[in-house]
């Protein structure tokens, strides 16, 4: 909405203002006579409030102050979208000055011009100036930024559980702003009700939709007769085997999360190893590269997908179109890749053939055990991803997909319901919640407008170097921080980046982070989740998967898939932009 069109539709709403008065009584914010005699009139001024990225500044306190006495005309806070909308009856004095204050900013101040006075005498409303608020460093942005990068540390290490660590950031955060503002007001970051409002409930809502949906999927034996097929299908020529289980996982990747993915894959890619007398590695790692790298085709795909197609409003077709293309590039890149680095253990696997023992093995294993609950699951799924794909046309956001189809498909089969509640892992949502409260606190306190500016110095408006940047940046740091936190901490900044540099409104950077955050996520055992839940199902089935040997097997993993899509990403937003 125009600066213009938002101040006609609050004057509107102010013609009716004194009706509604008349019936409750409820005086104006700030009323006085007029001794003059002279009736008074409703009186507005409008305004909006940026930081220094552009970046709209919502909550600031804006008051209105009599110039001469010093007394209150009006107050309010700027809205979501950085505008303010002060309203009052009083007579307008001679000179007005209009204040805006807000934590972690430098207080600004400015005059309303005569023009501006004689124009609210004359009943009409003003549209003061933008004003530009400046940051300030307070101790409560070394606590948060320092809390951040612990919690980081904390996650990376595994010294304790990844929920735990960001449980404990949110306390701290919270605990420093209700215990030590009182104490010093440099220590307030933010309250409860602001810090919620950082959290993101549409990611929540659908990761939690989407785990109960799965929950009856899993359930059918559907993966264990995929298992099957693809030995069938292979021959027992494990080269091919690897391909058609890369290919299986990544498909199911796409469509289910990837932690998920790899939960059912890596049980039954051991049992198919040790009976080939091969490497179980030489299976599951091909299948957790495929994993992170076929995922991002699609919204649901991964939960850094579903974090920034939130944040940006991207949906999921925009994912399948611009993503695709790039991941079947990186995919083909990543097989050839694995065929390559294991080809040895690979050729020993073929060579002793179809094991029928094996085969028969698997065969008891694939029986599909529910397959009404299939049959009910498979259309309830057709319906979601026709929901996801079209739903945008009316707005229907991914989340409220997701609650209806898991609601639905809960209904048509009827299971115990205390059982599937059980089945939503809400472990993981709870690590959700509590790390958009820390991401919120250094973005509160100002850490993530710093680091947009500094990249954006780097990068200028030079579309080419900021995608760049973008792509190998989220990568490489996604080696060392698990990409879902580094990706939630990213977004303001890829937003500051697509506001300022020209061409970037295609919201090109974005699909960038999706590549650089998903597809980094190789490079290390502690990149992604899938990766450290495949690391505890391969220990405890005797097949350690070390830090030392992930990082040899996954970094060059990385730079092949990562370079095959950025030669796609540079092609669809730079030669075919539109």
């Amino acid at each position: 909405m125009s600066g213009r069109s938002f101040a006609n539709l609050v004057a509107a709403g102010l013609a009716v203002l004194p009706l509604i008065q008349s019936f409750i009584g409820t005086p104006a914010l700030a009323q006085g006579s007029d001794p003059s005699g002279e009736s008074e009139k409703n009186l507005l001024v409008t305004g909006t409030v940026f930081d220094r990225q552009g970046v709209p500044v919502r909550s600031a306190l804006v008051t209105l102050i009599d110039g001469a006495t010093e007394e209150l005309q009006a107050e309010g806070l700027t809205q979501p979208d950085g505008r303010y909308a002060l309203t009052w009856n009083s007579p307008v004095p001679e000179r007005l000055f209009v204040q805006i204050d807000r934590p972690h900013f430098e207080e600004a101040e400015f005059e309303l011009g005569e023009e501006a006075i004689q124009t609210l005498r004359a009943g009409q409303l003003v549209e003061a100036p933008e004003v530009v608020l400046i940051r300030k460093v307070t101790p409560a942005f070394w606590i948060a930024t320092v809390v951040f990068v612990g919690i980081l540390v904390l996650i990376a290490t595994g010294v304790i559980h990844n929920t735990l660590a960001a449980l404990l950031g949110m306390a701290i955060v919270l605990g420093v702003s209700y215990l030590g503002e009182p104490l010093n007001k440099g220590l307030f970051i933010f309250f409860f009700q602001g810090a919620l409002t950082y959290v993101d409930w549409n990611v929540i809502f659908l990761i939690m939709g989407m785990m109960m949906v799965i929950a009856v999927v899993e359930r059918t034996g559907i993966f264990q007769w995929m298992a099957f097929m693809a030995y069938r299908l292979s021959g027992g020529r494990t080269w091919l085997l690897v391909i058609i289980l890369m290919l299986i996982t990544g498909i199911a990747s796409a469509f289910l999360d990837n932690v998920t993915t790899m939960l059912l894959m890596t049980p039954i890619s051991v049992q198919i190893a040790l009976a080939l007398g091969i490497n179980p590695l030489t299976l599951i790692i091909p299948e957790v590269f495929a994993s992170n790298v076929v995922g991002i085709s699609t919204l649901i795909g991964t939960p850094t997908n579903i974090l920034i197609g939130s944040f940006a409003r991207i949906t999921f077709t925009d994912f399948l179109i611009n993503l695709t293309p790039g991941v079947v590039l990186a995919l083909l890149g990543l097989i050839v890749y694995c065929i390559l680095v294991y080809r040895r253990d690979l050729l020993t696997g073929s060579s002793r053939g179809s094991s029928s023992m094996l085969e028969e093995k698997l065969a008891e294993r694939a029986r599909i055990t529910e397959p009404d609950h299939l049959r009910k699951a498979g259309w309830v799924g057709a319906s979601m991803l026709l929901m996801f794909v079209f739903g945008e046309r009316i707005h229907l956001i991914p989340a409220v997909t997701a609650i209806i189809g898991a609601t639905a498909l809960l209904i048509w089969i009827r299971p115990d319901i205390e059982e599937m509640i059980e089945a939503v892992d809400w472990t993981t949502l709870v690590f959700f919640i509590a790390l958009f409260v820390i991401v919120g606190a250094i973005q509160e306190v100002g850490l993530i407008s710093l680091i947009a500016e500094m990249i954006g110095r780097v990068v200028g408006d030079n579309l080419l170097l900021a995608m760049l940047a973008v792509i190998w940046l989220s990568a490489f740091l996604s080696m060392i921080i698990a990409n879902i936190p580094f990706t939630a901490a990213m977004l303001p900044v890829v937003a500051f980046l697509t506001a300022t540099i020209p061409g970037a409104d295609n919201k090109a950077l974005f699909f960038c982070l999706s590549v650089g955050s998903a597809m980094g996520g190789n490079g290390s055992l502690i990149g992604a989740s899938a990766n450290m839940v495949t690391a505890g199902i391969a220990d405890r089935a005797g097949s350690t998967i070390s830090y030392a040997y992930f990082f040899r097997k996954g970094f060059p993993a990385l730079l092949v898939t990562i370079g095959l899509a950025t030669l796609w990403l540079l092609i669809r937003f730079l030669v075919l932009p539109n």
